[in-house]
């Protein structure tokens, strides 16, 4: 059996990221074969990564890149357990170098099968982070947007670093125009989009039962006023008008400048510009969107352990 000396565990923390004593066990076990080394701690790191499956994982970064030529913006959500581990270097590349993959990748399962450019599977990439760090981790989603002229925009907000942030808007402008001129209007239109977190692009955009919910809501106030049908179902509309005036992103007030709305916005940068441009879609990623945080794992965790001692 090779001698496992200090150099040598030093050598595989360095190549793995586990902890001194999880690679002097990996190098006794492998005696001393370094590359069996490795193999060892990533079947361990699989071990650990399975127990932790269970655990929820809403807190962690979001994503952008935009391609060279600018016209294809993606977003994608990394999630951890903890907002801790979002401030983590390792943590943060890894989302760089997933929103990287994915400008040339579409989907979660296509881009977990997909190399980084330093050459490692992102799903493996992935399971490696679990095993260092210690928490639950999961590439949530990703989105794109692409224009075959424009230019797409992309704003991170609540920045953890270069390239990730705790929400990331992209907002697709096409035309003709200077993309350094619609990549500026796009970049505003994104800053608005997270403030204002709309529905849809347009009311025809409209998630029916979404429109249909509103519909019942405002049809329960008006018939509780106590007026007549006819009249109801005439305010209806118009209250249904008013509400899509303010989840729709084209009909909402600019927020730098409410005198206009975004589509008016959208225009005048098409009259500036000489030539049409139309505002093609948004996507707005805030972190952790639709996931139930379990917030008792800790105290559960200490409890068990309470009782074990």
């Amino acid at each position: 059996m090779a001698e496992v000396t200090a150099a040598l565990v030093k050598d595989l923390r360095d190549k793995s990221g586990a902890g001194m004593m999880d690679c002097k066990k990996a190098l006794q076990e492998s005696a001393g074969d370094m590359d069996a080394a490795v193999d060892w701690l990533r079947t361990k790191g699989l071990a650990k990564a399975a127990k932790k499956s269970d655990r929820a994982a809403a807190e962690g970064l979001v994503g952008g890149a935009v391609s060279a030529d600018g016209k294809t913006g993606v977003v994608v959500e990394l999630n951890a357990e903890t907002d801790f581990v979002a401030k983590n270097d390792t943590f943060q590349q890894a989302a760089r170098d997933i929103a990287q993959v994915a400008l040339g990748v579409e989907g979660v399962e296509a881009i977990s099968a997909a190399k980084t450019a330093k050459g490692e599977v992102v799903g493996d990439m992935i399971t490696n982070l679990i095993a260092t760090i210690g928490e639950n981790m999961r590439l949530r989603r990703t989105a794109r947007l692409s224009v075959a002229q424009g230019a797409v925009a992309l704003y991170l907000h609540n920045v953890q670093g270069d390239g990730v942030g705790r929400m990331g808007v992209l907002v697709a402008l096409e035309g003709a125009a200077d993309p350094a001129k619609l990549n500026e209007v796009g970049r505003k239109i994104a800053m608005h989009v997270a403030a204002t977190a709309p529905l849809a692009l347009s009311p025809a955009d409209l998630d029916p039962a979404v429109v249909q919910k509103e519909r019942e809501i405002q049809t329960e106030i008006a018939v509780e006023s106590g007026k007549p049908r006819e009249i109801a179902e005439k305010m209806v509309e118009g209250r249904i008008r008013k509400w899509q005036e303010e989840v729709v992103l084209l009909k909402q007030p600019f927020v730098m400048n409410p005198d206009q709305t975004v589509e008016q916005l959208v225009e005048e940068t098409a009259k500036e510009a000489g030539s049409p441009v139309v505002l093609k879609g948004f996507v707005r990623f805030a972190l952790g969107d639709g996931v139930e945080k379990k917030t008792d794992d800790f105290a559960a965790e200490v409890a068990q352990l309470s009782g074990q001692s």
